[in-house]
């Protein structure tokens, strides 16, 4: 109990940091999780009109989810979307206990403090902004929340404010090279990178908040090369900010990686993995020695090795078929569960199909799975219990705090 009250203690503390003004140091105290401290999954529940939107929060205890609470955004979603866009973010950094969710329907951005899962507010961009299409991506840095709408195909910008709060700062358009909209995002330090899910690439400069293009924009190396156009759907940038990876939607499970050490992205090389289908999501572990892939056609995860330094991946390895795939035919987001070493277990968004053709059942799930690797070899293995139903349909976006500390 008392290890409880500490953990908690530290994570109010943090929060009253953060109302205080003081400046936000990514990764810096996510030393500081301990065994004891809490870890919350947060589920994008993705609920339409006419009934709000809510998040679902989970507590970890070993590989199982102990359901806490369901919050309400205040909005409402889609019930669907990209599969690569990341619709639930925080600050990587202890110092701003914040989640961040967005709202697709109602076009705006509800965030949620912890310990106490209380809402804070919703936040809109312009009138213009509307991501009513295929949801609102979010892409997180120390000082700003970028969003990035799919139906306008814009980028709104926000600075982070006390007590969870933003503040629109302004939008930008944001349109791949064969029209497609924003459709993941990530960010690291004074660079945001944009996959348009049309084949097309970009990064952009956000020293000053709003994202003023690279000049990059581009068609990635496997569109280009093949007859089948697998496009960029999702994408991570390492810790250093020194690679994007990028997982391409099409018939192989393929990862591109594009180097930012010239501070634009440079030429993407190509890596297949060996193994279909796709590669919708994309995640690296806090150690960054492993990433892992989701497989939404094959409905399996895959975990290849990356090499911070170079850039270069190698074949891992593949879970199992998960769990009661047939009935939830798509994958969406990845999140570890730790913050350090592999994240131990990983847990993986299932995106169902019963809500779609029957409309009964729980219609989506977490699939949980566990992780081990000598630094050469790796397993993933479906954990006892897993997945954990989901009583909403439709969910593609999970998130966990404390955060991965990049």
């Amino acid at each position: 109990m008392k290890a409880w009250v500490k953990s908690v203690c530290l994570l109010a503390t943090s929060l009253a940091l953060a109302a205080s003004g003081r400046a936000i140091d990514p990764g810096a105290d996510v030393a500081n999780v301990t065994a004891t401290t809490p870890i919350y999954v947060a589920v994008n529940q993705d609920i339409a009109f006419p009934t709000p939107n809510a998040v679902g929060f989970f507590q970890a205890s070993g590989t199982q989810l102990l359901n806490q609470n369901d919050v309400d955004t205040g909005g409402y979603g889609i019930q669907g979307g990209f599969f690569g866009m990341q619709r639930v973010n925080s600050i990587p950094s202890l110092s701003a206990p914040c989640v961040y969710v967005s709202d697709g329907g109602s076009n705006d951005i509800a965030a949620i403090s912890l310990p106490g899962q209380q809402p804070m507010g919703t936040f809109s961009g312009s009138d213009s902004d509307d991501g009513s299409s295929d949801g609102i991506g979010l892409a997180v840095n120390s000082h700003y929340l970028y969003a990035g709408y799919s139906a306008s195909g814009t980028i709104a910008t926000f600075s982070l404010q006390g007590n969870c709060g933003l503040t629109f700062l302004g939008d930008i358009a944001a349109v791949g090279l064969q029209g497609g909209p924003p459709q993941a995002m990530a960010a690291n330090g004074n660079i945001l990178v944009v996959a348009y899910g049309d084949g097309s690439i970009q990064s952009f400069n956000v020293s000053n908040g709003i994202p003023v293009s690279n000049g990059d924009l581009q068609n990635s190396t496997a569109y280009l090369a093949s007859r089948t156009h697998p496009t960029p759907s999702s994408v991570d940038i390492s810790q250093n900010g020194q690679y994007a990876i990028f997982g391409d939607i099409g018939p192989y499970n393929q990862i591109e990686v594009s180097s930012l050490a010239s501070g634009k992205l440079a030429k993407t090389v190509t890596y297949l993995m060996g193994v279909p289908y796709d590669a919708g999501a994309v995640r690296l572990s806090p150690d960054q020695h492993l990433l892992y892939i989701a497989n939404s056609e094959s409905g399996t995860i895959y975990a290849a090795f990356f090499n911070a330094t170079t850039g270069v991946i190698t074949r891992g390895c593949t879970s199992p078929v998960l769990s009661g795939f047939n009935s939830r035919p798509w994958l969406g987001a990845i999140a570890t569960r730790d913050t350090t070493g592999t994240g131990t277990v990983l847990y993986v968004a299932e995106y169902g199909r019963d809500y779609i053709e029957v409309n009964h059942g729980p219609s989506s799930a977490i699939a949980i799975l566990n992780v081990t690797s000598t630094g050469t070899a790796c397993t993933l293995k479906e954990a006892t219990g897993s997945p954990q139903l989901l009583s909403f349909p439709g969910s593609l976006s999970i998130g966990v705090y404390p955060p991965r500390p990049f």
